[in-house]
């Protein structure tokens, strides 16, 4: 599933190219995809400006004008990708956005057919169910506030990482990685984290959520940016998917275990499993 990083690098790639334009037309070519609503409804949004193309947790928004917005989840396999309108449609093409003035559409892809499409008030955008849950974004967080995100939480370190109610955006490929930067095992037990330990989570998490936004993602299979780019940050993995490889800072195999039914990957020898009682200033490891 594409993650902050996927979704940041597709915001970023769309908003200079989307903003301004002027929605000519909607063709919906799979309906299910289209979330408490049918086609006849985004009649409404035809002849709207593109105002805005944000991001929140792992989903796409585009506001238009006249107080209306898109919210688009990729959820496994969807891909948001602008290009030109005489491409062939191919058969997983669930939703095609033309514009005014632009040989150039906005197409909704989806092999699985798990992502979907809100139509919804700009005004209602947060209190959709599908947002009103989400946490604070990681990247926004100074230490103490994302120390305090998970305030009075209990479980394992790598599950209330995937829990999209304490952050917004991450998921497993980014969990491992900020684990293994931090030096902390995916089992460790949230309550028992010292200030050493979440002091190197907040830095990793910042830190490896920003290389790979620079890197445009990671694509390991279907995640292409909003222009059908791949990402690059797949080669600068350093604990996901690596089973069995050398940890790149000691040499030991890194392992692979399940947490809360996800694969979690990690090294043993410098994620060893203890609570920290290092002192705050701590910070071995970060690169």
């Amino acid at each position: 599933m594409p993650e902050l990083p996927e979704v940041e690098t597709i915001v970023r790639c769309l908003r200079p190219r989307l903003v301004g334009l002027e929605i000519a037309a909607i063709r919906v070519f799979f309906e299910p995809i289209l979330r408490r609503a049918d086609r006849s409804a985004l009649s409404a949004y035809v002849g709207r400006r593109v105002l805005r193309v944000e991001r929140r947790g792992k989903m796409i928004l585009l506001d238009l004008a006249g107080g209306l917005s898109l919210v688009v989840h990729l959820k496994m396999t969807g891909q948001l990708v602008f290009g030109p309108g005489s491409d062939p449609l191919d058969k997983h093409t669930h939703v095609a956005i033309d514009f005014r003035d632009s040989d150039s559409e906005l197409r909704f892809r989806d092999i699985r057919k798990f992502g979907f499409v809100l139509a919804v008030p700009t005004a209602e955008v947060t209190s959709a169910p599908e947002l009103r849950g989400l946490g604070p974004e990681p990247l926004a967080l100074g230490f103490e506030a994302f120390r305090g995100a998970f305030g009075g939480r209990k479980g394992r370190i790598k599950a209330r990482l995937l829990d999209q109610h304490v952050l917004a955006g991450i998921g497993n490929i980014y969990a491992d990685e900020i684990l293994f930067e931090a030096r902390v095992h995916p089992e460790a037990d949230v309550s028992r984290l010292g200030p050493g330990a979440w002091l190197r989570l907040w830095s990793a998490s910042r830190a490896v959520l920003r290389r790979a936004i620079r890197c445009r993602g990671t694509t390991l299979r279907d995640y292409r940016d909003g222009e059908g780019g791949r990402g690059g940050f797949q080669t600068r993995l350093r604990a996901y998917g690596r089973e069995g490889m050398a940890c790149g800072r000691c040499g030991a195999a890194i392992k692979r275990i399940r947490v809360s039914g996800r694969s979690s990957f990690f090294c043993p020898r410098c994620q060893r499993r203890r609570s920290s009682s290092e002192p705050a200033g701590a910070l071995r490891g970060l690169t």
